[in-house]
């Protein structure tokens, strides 16, 4: 085997130091080079960003606003942008060094090259220090001050209750069809929702027509007009109106527009409401939808509502075999409630008892047709209208012959022994927070109330709480309805020995602790999560075996409240 000599490498001298080094351009070692060029010069070492605490968004130069987490990509960009001279170099790696949270500064370790002489490549390592400055953007700034807006959204719908807009705001904050809104103000039938675009009202536009029957008129009202750029500026007003036919509902149709919805029957209850309202004849099946051009075409009223409803006992049932989707046709017999309450269990027992002897006698049983035939039975309960003893003033239903109305009108089976049990809910609901109309009807000490509940003050409480109520209970008794909206996991779920604090009406604890709220916070509804008690709360009573209970998996976990609740232990 050949010997092959290494070969000879050359070394000279370092300029600087002595060092023998392999020649280059400059006859330097790297510690000399690295002390007598430095390849950040240019670059400064503290900048600062800019930061909206009210939308949690940070400046992305020039104007461009942008939604970024704490150590992420986005947030990154921003803060290379801040940096001037990076052009000049060439960028290798660059990463965040942790900070403290609430220290308002973050440091950021980059990595760079530069080719100082003839090829002589230099990387150095240096860290950046960002000052966090807090300020606000300028959709916030709009917000803050008044009468900035340039469309608004009027939602209107003429009904003695609010249980449509209750049921309307929890669509929106499932599907954060709110995101764009400046400001919401609650007024005395409806919601005005305010937008600083033409472009995003036009989208609430949209999404409410999607969810709900309604008809749309845009307006637009001339504020300035430059006649030299021929420029103006305009605000825009949608006046959305909700047609007032609401779930449950008893309906009397003209019988001309009867015969138009394919023969149905003009007496019929409204079975769903979606972007169309859903009519069902009880004692045929047959249903019929009518959407809103259709409906204010030639519109009409609801003959009574929920609250109108009247409960009955089913003495006798037997299903006559026809079926449609869930509904299942049946011959019914059932008697009123009050027939067998004796006059320890009701208070108001005499009343009634006049009442029904000027009417007939207290064993007086009624037969119709119902839908329910698939869910009861013998013994149940079940909410109807009751007809005999209604008056109406429309004339449509005057004109109906009077041998073809039913005595009753059966809507939805009841249970009334659950309700008489005073049990916690535990699930709970959201609310937008909103303005209340010239500032009324906010409680004092307790900030903004429920939310789209019509608060006008202590006038009309009652009638406040019982929708509430109301809704509270449709919720847990239509599946369906659930599966439209978000149900958060309440205090019994997450927390069984935390007390429950002051939930009868709405209110929180005194002695909680309060966060401010965001821009779009939003409140959390502490009255979902415990059920009005009632005079026979601590008596022991049967639970229905069928009654459709809220599951765990319905459930969503509320991590706003949970981080609440993990800064209050730190």
């Amino acid at each position: 085997m050949e010997f092959v000599p290494p070969t000879l490498v050359h070394r000279v001298l370092c300029a600087d130091c002595g060092t023998p080094i392999e020649p280059n351009s400059a006859n330097l070692c790297i510690p000399c080079l690295r002390n007598s060029v430095d390849i950040t010069e240019g670059i400064p070492k503290s900048a600062s960003v800019s930061f909206c605490r009210n939308c949690d968004r940070f400046l992305s130069p020039p104007t461009t606003w942008t939604i970024a987490q704490p150590e992420s990509r986005e947030l990154l960009a921003i803060c290379l942008k801040k940096l001037k001279g990076l052009n000049r170099v060439r960028l290798v790696d660059a990463g965040f060094i942790w900070t403290e949270p609430h220290s308002k500064r973050l440091r950021i370790k980059l990595t760079i090259q530069k080719e100082v002489f003839t090829s002589t490549i230099i990387e150095q390592v240096f860290e950046v220090e960002y000052v966090v400055q807090h300020g606000q953007c300028p959709d916030c700034t709009k917000l803050a001050a008044k009468n900035t807006w340039q469309s608004v959204l009027q939602v209107r719908q003429k009904v003695p209750h609010k249980r449509t807009f209750l049921f309307l705001e929890q669509l929106i904050l499932k599907h954060n069809a709110h995101k764009d809104t400046i400001s919401i103000k609650e007024v005395k039938d409806g919601l005005d929702f305010f937008y600083a675009s033409e472009t995003h009202a036009q989208k609430m536009v949209d999404f409410l027509s999607s969810v709900v029957p309604v008809q749309v008129v845009r307006s637009a009202q001339l504020i300035s007009k430059d006649t030299h750029s021929n420029t103006a500026n305009y605000k825009f007003t949608h006046s959305v109106t909700i047609i007032p036919i609401c779930k449950e509902d008893l309906v009397c149709i003209p019988a001309k527009q009867a015969r138009s919805l394919s023969n149905i029957s003009p007496l019929t209850i409204c079975s769903r409401v979606g972007n169309s309202i859903h009519l069902l004849d009880p004692s045929t099946l047959q249903e019929s939808d009518v959407t809103s051009p259709v409906f204010w075409r030639e519109p009409f009223d609801a003959l009574a509502s929920v609250t109108d409803l009247v409960e009955f006992i089913v003495l006798d049932i037997e299903p006559s075999g026809l079926t449609h989707g869930k509904h299942v046709l049946a011959d019914a017999e059932v008697a009123p409630s009050s027939s067998f309450m004796s006059s320890s269990n009701n208070k108001n027992s005499d009343m009634d008892m006049d009442m029904d002897s000027h009417h007939g006698s207290l064993d007086t049983t009624y037969h119709t047709r119902t839908h329910l035939g698939g869910i009861l039975q013998p013994g149940d309960t079940v909410m109807g209208y009751y007809l005999t003893r209604s008056n109406f003033n429309s004339p449509a239903f005057e004109s109906l012959d009077p041998s073809r109305i039913p005595d009753v009108i059966l809507v939805k089976k009841s249970y009334p022994n659950r309700r008489k049990k005073s049990k916690q809910r535990d699930w709970k609901l959201k609310s937008i927070a909103k303005e209340a109309e010239d500032g009324a009807g906010m409680n004092e000490g307790s900030g903004y109330g429920r939310g789209a509940l019509g608060r006008r003050g202590g006038l009309d409480q009652k009638r406040v709480e019982r929708d509430y109520e109301i809704f509270l209970q449709s919720i847990e008794e239509d599946k369906e309805m659930r599966s439209a909206i978000n149900l958060y996991k309440g205090k019994s779920r997450t927390a069984a020995t935390e007390p429950a604090g002051d939930v009868a009406m709405g209110r929180p604890n005194k002695d909680s602790k309060k966060k401010p709220k965001a821009q779009f916070a939003m409140e959390v509804d502490e009255h979902s999560a415990a059920a009005a008690p009632s005079e026979d709360g601590n008596r022991e009573e049967g639970n229905e075996a069928d009654f459709p209970d809220v599951q765990l998996d319905e459930l969503l976990d509320d991590f706003e409240e949970m981080g609440l609740q993990e800064e209050d232990e730190e």
